[in-house]
């Protein structure tokens, strides 16, 4: 949204003049229709997604997106989204001055990211990443990622428990949910940022791509919502034909890793493969390593744990994530009752 002009009150305060919106909240757009049609998601996610990498570059992070703070405008060529209200941004210049409290959390329990849940220094522009992803969920799914009856509820499912897929939640909307957006909310859900997909810019070409559209978003920012409409509706038959990734185990990566279950999720675009040339090179959106998902030889390993069987190892590593999961459940349901 676009500061005009900004003056000095008597009070030393100041009074901002912004532009006049015409439109709705997208809050308001979900709460009559529940889902949206895919193009005009893609079209707001792709319009999004160009303001957040700008406000990244930066060194700028939200850290409040929601439904609330994304205004559809109508057009005839379709919704210019808005983003609203940058006064809970954190500013991660080396210069910045520290506003806000080591430990404390701000943002919407439901849209946030593990590390802002747990007041993490570290957040970066990976938890607008998980926001983003969360809004996406609900606009196609038709209710949030994570659910729970009070603040501390919905960070525990955020903090160890992995949402359904969304084309298995999904199921029975206006809107068919493609398989192939499963993987892509997969990896926008990761726990541990440095394996969660990098930018909003690669979040946007990544759904894009999972929704059949060839090309960027800085593309389909522009692009016609009827146009777009048409090229989805065109895909759609190919990827609903794809098979859907099985649903990830309930445990936190940050304690195990990459889990065996996404080796397991093979290449959901494989279906798709000649009309979806991107999703390979969207920037951000790489393998977190050269060796994802492989095992260390029995040659690497120290002599005093070589020898162990698989079947012990895998007990010592379950037995000391789950004392590290208790205690941080622990302490994170402690620090809620507390504030």
């Amino acid at each position: 949204m676009e500061v005009l002009d900004f003056q000095p009150t008597p009070d030393e305060s100041f009074v901002l003049a912004m532009e006049f919106l015409y439109g709705e909240e997208l809050r308001a757009t979900l709460k009559r229709e529940h889902v949206i049609l895919p193009a005009r998601m893609l079209r707001m996610l792709s319009q999004v997604a160009i303001g957040l990498d700008q406000a990244h570059a930066r060194k700028f992070v939200h850290r409040d997106l929601k439904p609330d703070n994304l205004f559809l405008c109508q057009t005839h060529e379709g919704d210019i989204t808005k983003l609203l209200d940058f006064g809970s941004a954190k500013d991660k210049g080396e210069s910045a001055k520290k506003l806000t409290v080591l430990g404390t959390t701000i943002g919407s329990p439901f849209y946030m990211a593990p590390e802002q849940a747990q007041g993490l220094e570290t957040l970066d522009q990976r938890a607008d990443v998980w926001a983003l992803a969360a809004i996406i969920y609900e606009c196609v799914v038709g209710r949030v990622p994570f659910i729970g009856n009070n603040g501390p509820s919905i960070l525990l499912q955020i903090l160890t428990k992995e949402p359904a897929p969304p084309s298995e939640a999904g199921k029975g909307q206006k809107h068919p949910v493609p398989p192939t957006l499963d993987r892509v909310m997969t990896h926008a859900f990761k726990k541990t940022a440095a394996h969660r997909i990098a930018s909003v810019g690669a979040l946007a070409d990544a759904v894009g791509a999972a929704y059949g559209l060839t090309g960027t978003h800085l593309e389909w920012a522009k692009t016609n919502e009827a146009e777009l409409n048409a090229r989805v509706n065109a895909a759609m038959p190919g990827l609903l034909a794809t098979a859907a990734a099985p649903r990830a185990a309930d445990v936190a990566d940050s304690f195990f890793g990459e889990s065996d279950s996404l080796d397991a999720l093979g290449d959901p675009f494989a279906a798709a493969a000649a009309s979806l040339p991107r999703i390979a090179a969207a920037p951000g959106y790489a393998a977190p390593a050269p060796a994802y998902g492989a095992r260390p030889s029995e040659e690497s390993l120290p002599q005093s744990i070589a020898g162990v069987p698989k079947s012990s190892n895998t007990l010592l590593f379950l037995a000391v994530g789950g004392g590290a999961l208790f205690v941080g459940i622990a302490l994170v349901i402690v620090f809620m009752l507390l504030r």
